[in-house]
């Protein structure tokens, strides 16, 4: 299936919204309210360090391939030149430079695991894998590079000048 097919399909409602993955509907469940509270505060973490007319969001879709993959992500920065080049009757085309994926029970590895490798080779600087339950941040790069910041830790980011933001703050709730 294409992304305008896709786009046919009947508005979702209830407990899960699809996402479009290798021409394939998938069911995704609708985050809880811890989720979304880390969501809350990634965004109001990173929006101060955020570049003048960037866009910094939750629940961002995009296109890391053109015809037959609309994804979600979680958390997503994408840059100012990107933002404002985007077409406002479509989604963000290739990943956000800044793809954010809040772990949920009913994630998988293999679906993070795709998500990343896809969100790299398209667009993004870094994919954080974000685990409540091991109060841990997993940040990797294209180049494979991965680091995991613990409870205690600083997290750069990918934009702003020398920015951190604290684990801890992220996973507050």
């Amino acid at each position: 299936m294409t992304v305008e097919e896709f786009r046919g399909m009947p508005e979702d409602a209830g407990p899960v919204y699809h996402e479009l993955r290798h021409g394939e509907p998938v069911a995704v469940t609708r985050p809880k309210l811890k989720h979304f509270m880390i969501q809350r505060n990634l965004r109001e973490l990173l929006t101060p360090f955020a570049e003048s007319g960037s866009c910094v969001d939750t629940e961002v879709a995009f296109r890391p391939l053109p015809e037959h993959e609309l994804w979600v992500a979680d958390v997503a920065y994408v840059s100012a030149e990107r933002f404002q080049q985007a077409d406002p009757e479509d989604n963000i085309r290739g990943a956000p430079e800044l793809v954010i994926e809040v772990l949920s029970p009913s994630n998988t590895a293999a679906e993070i695991y795709e998500k990343e490798r896809l969100c790299l080779a398209n667009g993004a600087r870094e994919f954080w894998v974000v685990d409540p339950d091991r109060l841990q941040v997993k940040v990797t790069t294209p180049d494979g590079r991965t680091v995991t910041w613990q409870a205690d830790g600083e997290i750069p980011l990918p934009f702003g000048s020398q920015a951190r933001i604290k684990v801890a703050d992220i996973l507050r709730y």
